[in-house]
């Protein structure tokens, strides 16, 4: 698909969060492998990331053209109009540099939401190198061997008949982080979804009810699986960083004008903090 397309933030978030036996990434080559479940089960597939093209191809097992063309469009973010971003945010002080300075950058989703939660759970208040380690531990317990050596991610009801000790013991974090992926679980395998398209606030409200999830978590969410472009985890600390502020508070306060599109002022922050090659 040709669409503009600035590959190296999108590549360099993948490679940073890319979850081992579960994700493949190389830079490089400009390319992420992983097991995906599509209606005839999983398959292995690639997306290859070039200035202004993505092409996605199965590597192993079988897909439509359409149900590819549908992962790539969540997974990368190419149905948002990026030129209408860049008029959005041509007047702002902060954000007209960035987005003039990366006028393609778009909003990396995730191809399965269960998966991006757990790792986002198990990402608070560590590193990115230590989250993708306890993710690859839940996988690796809890999912399933799939096709081409990759690990297949555990589904919700995979999950939510296991006791907390034991997802404690596999993933080694602390029992209360534990409970938290227990209730995850369960709250998806009742029917929470975490895809596009669905009831926003509905979701946020359910999220929120769960012990462990806090707005932080839920607004990373929204952004990175619910497609929600408004979202705006004001917590962040690489956003605080960003802005240099000293607070949570002081980051929403500056983020208020660049609604309705405070994802993709979001996205310019982080990328011009973390991946700024």
């Amino acid at each position: 698909m040709d669409v503009p397309l600035d590959p190296g933030p999108l590549l360099g978030s993948l490679r940073a969060h890319a979850v081992p036996g579960v994700e493949e990434v190389d830079v490089d080559a400009g390319t992420v492998r992983r097991a995906v479940r599509l209606a005839d089960g999983p398959t292995v597939v690639e997306a290859r990331l070039a200035a202004d093209r993505v092409e996605i191809r199965v590597i192993e097992g079988s897909a439509s053209d359409d149900e590819l063309a549908a992962l790539a469009t969540r997974w990368f973010g190419l149905a948002d109009d990026v030129a209408a971003v860049g008029r959005h945010f041509a007047d702002d002080p902060v954000l007209a540099p960035l987005v003039a300075a990366r006028p393609r950058l778009r909003i990396l989703g995730h191809p399965d939401g269960f998966e991006a939660a757990v790792q986002t759970v198990l990402g608070q208040q560590v590193s990115l190198a230590a989250a993708r380690t306890f993710t690859g531990r839940f996988a690796a317990a809890f999912g399933m061997p799939g096709p081409g050596g990759f690990t297949v991610f555990p589904t919700p009801s995979a999950v939510v008949g296991r006791d907390a000790d034991e997802v404690q013991a596999a993933v080694r974090v602390t029992g209360a982080r534990a409970r938290t992926l227990v209730a995850l679980a369960r709250a998806c395998a009742d029917g929470l979804d975490l895809a596009p398209g669905i009831d926003l606030a509905d979701v946020r409200a359910r999220l929120l009810a769960l012990p462990g999830i806090g707005p932080w978590t839920v607004e990373y969410l929204a952004l990175r699986v619910l497609g929600d472009r408004d979202a705006f985890p004001a917590g962040d600390l690489v956003l605080r960083r960003a802005l240099d502020v000293p607070d949570t508070r002081a980051v929403d306060e500056a983020g208020r004008p660049w609604a309705p599109l405070r994802a993709f002022a979001a996205q310019h922050l982080w990328t011009v903090t973390a991946y700024p090659a």
